[in-house]
């Protein structure tokens, strides 16, 4: 921890230098916790540019799970992306097409699957997880059979997601309804 502090006065002095100031209650030493570091400490993850820097589990080369401190997209970015989705009123556009929609929509999805998705994309998940239910709802409005049939529209959707992955660019990416 000694050393630690050593490394955060310098890199304080050096902000003072070029005329800048670390936030006194935002800025905080993390232990950046993984299978070799296993000590407890009072922080032990951080957010910086909508991500998470906390302990995720990885797989080495060889494939065997080890914990690896990484980053991934932020639970506040992330509910805010749902929050646009959100805001989208994909399921009150059944007078589009479903290529309409991915036509709309992908510019969006790969400029988030590009940036969040640098790190560890399995924790867009939980995103496009949201994304789906959206098209399943525009489903059930666009096509009477699937209206009060919500499994069904999954199924569907499961369907044109394996008949053609790369039309929406989130499938293109693996996450499938």
């Amino acid at each position: 921890m000694e050393e630690a502090q050593k490394v955060r006065t310098a890199v304080e002095e050096r902000l003072r230098r070029c005329k800048l100031e670390a936030h006194p209650t935002k800025t905080r030493i993390v232990y950046c916790r993984d299978s070799n570091r296993r000590q407890d400490h009072e922080h032990t993850q951080f957010n910086f540019m909508s991500y998470s820097f906390q302990p995720r589990m990885a797989k080495n080369r060889w494939g065997k799970l080890f914990t690896s401190f990484l980053p991934a997209i932020s639970r506040k970015a992330g509910q805010a992306v749902v929050r646009e989705i959100r805001d989208w009123g994909l399921h009150r556009k059944s007078d589009l097409g479903l290529e309409d929609l991915a036509r709309m929509i992908n510019p969006i999805l790969r400029g988030w699957i590009t940036y969040y998705g640098r790190y560890y994309p399995t924790a867009l998940q939980r995103v496009f997880r949201h994304l789906n239910a959206r098209l399943v709802r525009w489903a059930q409005r666009k096509y009477k059979r699937f209206l009060t049939h919500e499994l069904r529209a999954w199924h569907w959707l499961r369907r044109v997601a394996q008949g053609r992955p790369s039309l929406f660019a989130h499938w293109a990416e693996g996450f499938v309804p």
